[in-house]
């Protein structure tokens, strides 16, 4: 409102002195000179009040993600590194199980910190894209799931590299991979195929109803409330695929099992 009223206030002062001095080449010379001030200082104005304060908020931001980031590593450093040594003395296989299932759980702790730290550069820096293998890719977090037991993968993927946000891509799959496991019973075969230029993750869970398909990709929503969960993991695939031109289709039916396709061409080298 204030920058509206210094505006009039501008205005009709140049029209005042145009008014009363006539309008000449000097006069509308004097008029500009004296708007060009104004404005200046007004935006000098407006840069201090308002974006300085942001800049110190961002700087802060900056400062306690960094030391929050830091006090997380040193004890999960600590277990991994504990476990390790455990593992060399533990000759009870029940024991060694339990302790296989904590370094299962360090192993996807210091996953979650890995994204964190992603996920927090991605909102102050841009994220260079780097070429990776889609097969080495899909192994490596499909390994990663099967240590906590549950379901197995039917994988088939020929070799591909892709050209994109490597981490956001991993995370997608996570995404994409928990969720099939999620709504699926543990024993259920969720199938990873690749179809020329498409990756297909087909589970054969609790499914979606066709008139809910629509909502799915909205962030809070979750399509069976009695599952554990914010309802944030598809809104981010979705908005990571928008922003590496992957298209991304749902097709599910109730009670029968779901199967989403991405679309890679434009990420296929």
């Amino acid at each position: 409102m204030s920058y509206i009223l210094s505006i009039f206030i501008l205005l009709s002062a140049i029209y005042w002195f145009l008014i009363n001095n006539g309008f000449t080449k000097n006069n509308f010379l004097i008029a500009s000179v004296g708007v060009l001030i104004v404005a200046l200082g007004w935006g000098y104005i407006l840069a201090t009040d308002l974006l300085a304060p942001k800049k110190n908020m961002d700087e802060r931001f900056i400062h306690l993600s960094r030391e929050i980031l830091h006090e997380l590593n040193i004890p999960l450093a600590t277990i991994q590194a504990n476990t390790t040594m455990l593992k060399k003395n533990l000759l009870n296989e029940k024991s060694l199980k339990r302790l296989n299932r904590i370094d299962s759980a360090s192993l996807r702790l210091s996953r979650l910190y890995d994204e964190l730290v992603y996920s927090i550069n991605r909102e102050i820096y841009t994220i260079e894209k780097e070429e990776f293998s889609l097969r080495e890719l899909l192994y490596e977090r499909t390994e990663i799931l099967q240590a906590f037991g549950r379901n197995p993968f039917d994988i088939n993927i020929h070799e591909q590299i892709l050209y994109a946000d490597k981490i956001g891509f991993e995370q997608m799959i996570d995404n994409l991979l928990n969720n099939a496991m999620k709504y699926s019973n543990k024993e259920s075969l969720i199938s990873i195929n690749h179809q020329e230029n498409s990756l297909v993750i087909q589970d054969r869970g609790i499914g979606i109803d066709e008139s809910l398909l629509v909502e799915i990709f909205e962030r809070y929503y979750q399509a069976d409330k009695n599952h554990h969960g914010q309802g944030i993991g598809l809104a981010l695939v979705k908005k990571y695929c928008d922003e590496m031109k992957i298209d991304i289709t749902l097709h599910s039916i109730k009670n029968k099992g779901t199967r989403i396709t991405l679309d890679l061409r434009n990420v296929i080298i």
